[in-house]
């Protein structure tokens, strides 16, 4: 302690003020280091949400004493305490959704509601509602969903309600299956609302699910569909790699309706038959007179001339029907024209006598079965032209691209990587700070030593003879001389005269030591400036 005080009192003020700097920034960069040691890791809790729910967040993790941190608009908390989290602010709704649904009904009361102000606030819910459900798709990260409804007002007609949709994708895009699905989700929740009625716009303005835009990848989705089922289906047998499938559809663009109409003659058939009899007959008899002969009952007395004519007439009419066939054909954009599948199978490989492999194609028989199974699995119609090409072939081994994905050493370990960095900048400073500041500063530098003379009467300090040379300490070699011989100096102010610092042998001492002075010029002069400087530095 003693030591340190010395050297403070010998550095000037500059220097104090340099050490003093020093000190706190090491202090400081102790401090740092320590807390970062102790402190917990932090992971990601929550991102991207809304300033009400996440404010809803940090207030339970607060009421719960949960230390977090906000970085930007992210919150983390300790990496042990993350999933637990999660799950019970979820059990408590939490992060809440920023669209409200039918609890909006709730805060309205009977009186003072009039029925504009509750059907306002229905439809609200309902847009809530269906926000809600749309964002609870994985590949939507918020939705807004806006209804146009014509009201109960009973004099508008023809009025039909729509509805818009805007989207934000979680990632990547929005597909037209996606937004077909959304159209009918919404229609199916609003009464009188139909499909066609509802569009999808995601964050960029792009119309999604257009009419015009439905047809156009058909194909495309049906060879897709295709060649993933005829993969699966060689893949079985072949192994998974060895068979590569390629499906070219050629479908129908344009819209054709065909009315055909039949009529066989010779395929007549009687539906109805009206027969028509009639009959007529007619008697003249001659003239004469009229006697008693004439009156009698056999006629005898008719005497004279007489005719007789009767007719039958038989009519029939039979009503046919002749056999006719109706027949109309609607071709509609989509319907497969043409289809072409080719199919490359990879051969086999096999270990010949010498241990190297040898490729050897597949038989005839097996290729014959694997066309059968794949013209069974896309439909094969030889009338409509369809080609199926099947060959078996040698893959090329193809080096793998890019590198595996793998867990990093540090990510094993649950360490945060700028964690690290930190410390050990913190440490380098603390470091730097101590060695090459304060050190330097504290440490008093050692005197410059004299270089070493010659004894006397041995020649000049540059003699070779190393032997004889000895390195001066800044005191009197008294080893060769006798106490008791020198005289005691008295005080200067009672000597009288030089003759009273004779010593008992008649020598006078100081003629002695001007004597050693002059034969020991240069460790004089070292004596007195060693003297010189100790009695500055206790000054």
């Amino acid at each position: 302690m003693q030591n340190i005080a010395t050297l403070w009192t010998n550095l000037d003020p500059r220097k104090r003020v340099i050490v003093i700097l020093a000190s706190v920034a090491m202090f400081a960069a102790v401090l740092g280091l320590t807390r970062m040691a102790t402190s917990p890791s932090m992971m990601l809790l929550y991102a991207g949400l809304e300033n009400g729910p996440a404010g809803e967040v940090v207030r339970a993790l607060e009421q719960r004493g949960v230390s977090y941190e906000v970085r930007g608009g992210a919150i983390f908390v300790e990496a042990g305490q993350r999933d637990t989290l999660r799950m019970t602010l979820a059990s408590e709704g939490l992060p809440a959704n920023s669209s409200q649904g039918y609890e909006l009904l709730d805060s309205l009361s009977g009186f003072g509601t009039t029925s504009q102000m509750f059907d306002a606030a229905y439809w609200r819910a309902k847009e809530g509602e269906l926000a809600r459900t749309i964002v609870s798709s994985p590949a939507i990260a918020t939705a807004r969903v806006h209804i146009a409804n014509s009201g109960s007002n009973p004099f508008q007609r023809d009025v039909h309600p729509t509805a818009s949709v805007m989207v934000t994708p979680a990632g990547g895009d929005i597909d037209t299956k996606q937004a077909q699905a959304l159209k009918f989700l919404v229609a199916s929740a609003v009464t009188g609302l139909t499909a066609e009625d509802v569009s999808i716009i995601d964050s960029t303005g792009k119309l999604i699910g257009a009419p015009e835009e439905a047809p156009s990848n058909a194909g495309e989705d049906r060879a897709d569909a295709i060649r993933h089922r005829v993969e699966r289906l060689l893949e079985a047998r072949v192994g998974p790699g060895n068979a590569v499938v390629e499906v070219s559809v050629d479908t129908i663009k344009t819209t054709e309706l065909i009315r055909e109409r039949t009529i066989d003659p010779e395929s007549r058939v009687a539906i109805s038959t009206d027969t028509e009899e009639r009959s007529n007959s007619a008697s003249d008899q001659g003239g004469g007179d009229v006697t008693v002969a004439s009156n009698l009952p056999d006629g005898d007395g008719a005497g004279g001339d007489g005719s007789n004519s009767q007719t039958s007439e038989t009519r029939e009419r039979v009503n046919y029907e002749v056999s006719q066939t109706e027949r109309e054909v609607s071709q509609a954009p989509g319907a497969i024209k043409r289809l072409s599948v080719a199919v490359l199978i990879n051969g086999t490989l096999s270990i010949d006598s010498t241990g190297a492999e040898v490729f050897a194609p597949r038989d005839e028989d097996e290729l014959s079965a694997l066309r059968e199974l794949v013209a069974s699995a896309v439909g094969f119609d030889q009338t409509r032209g369809d080609v199926i090409t099947l060959k078996t072939m040698q893959f090329q081994a193809l080096p793998p691209l890019g590198t595996t994905a793998e867990q990093s050493f540090m990510g094993s370990l649950g360490l945060d990587v700028m964690s690290l960095i930190q410390a050990a900048v913190l440490g380098l400073v603390a470091l730097v700070l101590g060695l090459f500041v304060v050190r330097p500063l504290l440490v008093q530098p050692r005197a410059t030593s004299a270089p070493p003379l010659a004894l006397p009467g041995t020649g000049s300090a540059t003699s070779t003879d190393t032997d004889a040379m000895t390195s001066l300490t800044g005191e009197i070699d008294d080893s060769d001389m006798d106490p008791n011989s020198l005289a005691v100096i008295p005080n200067r102010n009672d000597v009288p005269n030089t003759n009273a610092l004779s010593s008992p042998s008649g020598e006078d001492a100081v003629e002695r030591l001007r004597g050693m002075i002059g034969e020991r010029q240069e460790e004089t002069v070292e004596i007195l400036r060693n003297w010189l400087e100790g009695e500055e530095e206790k000054a």
